[in-house]
């Protein structure tokens, strides 16, 4: 592990910020346990718990605040200087910092979602929605780096995409889910376990090329925003 990647996971871990993930996760596994021991047939619990709880609020929602803070907190307390005073290339303290981003975001949410796909239907499910969870992990804390590069308020934009464009435009209007990161862990779910608990109109190669784009896009963004940054970790 590199000295970024140590770093960001000990200031990750050090800060209350952390404990923010943990509520979303255990709320989704409860509801899960509680609606199979009930009897509720998860035909009736199924989507609303998996897609509309699971994927359309925990893992957008953790893989922000992580996103954010992996970066974003150390330019709000200034740290950042002591990062842009070595003599590393902007990719290399990126790239660790989006790595760690991903990692904690896919295994925070990616066990609640297997837990709750096994009791909706099978482990198959599960591993699929696992799977498809940690790509949409990724893609979504490209997005949130970046955005703490870009602006001073990435948290309420975050919002506003998670909220306004895939939670509101997402499901009224059909044409703007091919740029709903969301819409293409659906995709690749049900591709891999096909059921009808998932429904998308995004087909499995459109998810895959908007997931790749997406993720290397806001890379490049975070890291070409990085390189404009002074000393005192403003924007030049």
């Amino acid at each position: 592990m590199s000295t970024v990647s140590w770093i960001t996971l000990r200031g990750l871990f050090g800060r209350r910020r952390f404990l923010l993930l943990l509520p979303l996760p255990v709320v989704l596994v409860l509801l899960a346990v509680l609606s199979r021991s009930l009897g509720v047939d998860p035909g009736e619990w199924g989507q609303p718990v998996l897609v509309g709880l699971g994927l359309a609020v925990v893992l957008p929602v953790v893989a922000l605040i992580v996103g954010t803070g992996v970066l974003g907190a150390e330019i709000d307390d200034g740290t950042i200087v002591h990062i842009l005073t070595k003599p590393l290339p902007r990719w290399q303290i990126v790239l660790p910092k989006l790595a760690v981003a991903a990692g904690v975001t896919a295994i925070t949410v990616a066990v609640p979602l297997f837990v709750a796909g096994v009791l909706a239907d099978s482990v198959r499910l599960g591993l699929s929605l696992a799977a498809a969870s940690a790509v949409g992990a990724l893609a979504y804390s490209a997005l949130f780096v970046a955005l703490s590069l870009v602006t001073r308020r990435p948290v309420l934009l975050g919002l506003v995409y998670v909220l306004i464009w895939e939670g509101l435009l997402g499901n009224v209007v059909s044409g703007t889910q091919v740029l709903s990161v969301q819409q293409y862990v659906i995709a690749l779910a049900d591709r891999l376990a096909p059921t009808e608990l998932l429904e998308t109109s995004v087909s499995v190669p459109v998810a895959t090329v908007m997931a790749a784009l997406i993720s290397v896009g806001f890379t490049v963004l975070a890291i070409d925003r990085l390189r404009s940054f002074s000393m005192a970790g403003e924007t030049s």
